[in-house]
């Protein structure tokens, strides 16, 4: 079994345990691990663009805004603009599809919806990118993307 296979077969073990609707659950680490193995995966980050901006971005990841700031008014057109943006990647429905948020909450609906749309490799990165605040709720410092020391840029 290749190391790529085992990361699967763990996330997708997670997947089970909390009754996920989607293919699995992935680590950031386990996540970065993907994208090094297998060029064709795609990391698609739900963050806002003010997030983006602000705190940092994935050199790599593919950007749809799951919803948009101020408010966290949500996308009406995330669907459609998911699926145009990997259409022009030229990305099947086998494709490994990884979704990233600030902590994992717009990444878990992200990756409900992109299973209802029918793709087969549907995976949420758990802790997203800045990870749990601490009890001052700072972020960054416990786990998440960066915290892992993952590549990012701002």
């Amino acid at each position: 079994m290749t190391d790529q296979q085992a990361i699967l077969n763990l996330a997708q073990q997670r997947a089970a345990e909390k009754s996920l609707p989607y293919d699995g659950a992935l680590t950031p680490q386990e996540a970065h691990a993907l994208l090094q193995a297998d060029p064709n995966a795609v990391l698609v980050d739900v963050r806002t663009r003010a997030e983006l901006d602000l705190v940092g971005r994935i050199p790599s990841a593919l950007h749809v805004e799951w919803a948009f700031y101020p408010g966290m008014v949500a996308n009406p057109d995330f669907s459609s603009q998911l699926q145009a943006e990997l259409s022009q990647r030229h990305c099947d429905r086998d494709v490994v599809l990884m979704f990233l948020c600030r902590t994992g909450g717009r990444s878990h609906n992200a990756a409900v919806v992109a299973d209802a749309l029918g793709f087969n490799r549907v995976y949420n990165i758990l802790e997203g990118f800045e990870g749990e605040a601490n009890t001052d709720k700072q972020r960054t410092l416990i786990n998440g993307w960066k915290h892992a020391g993952l590549p990012w840029t701002n």
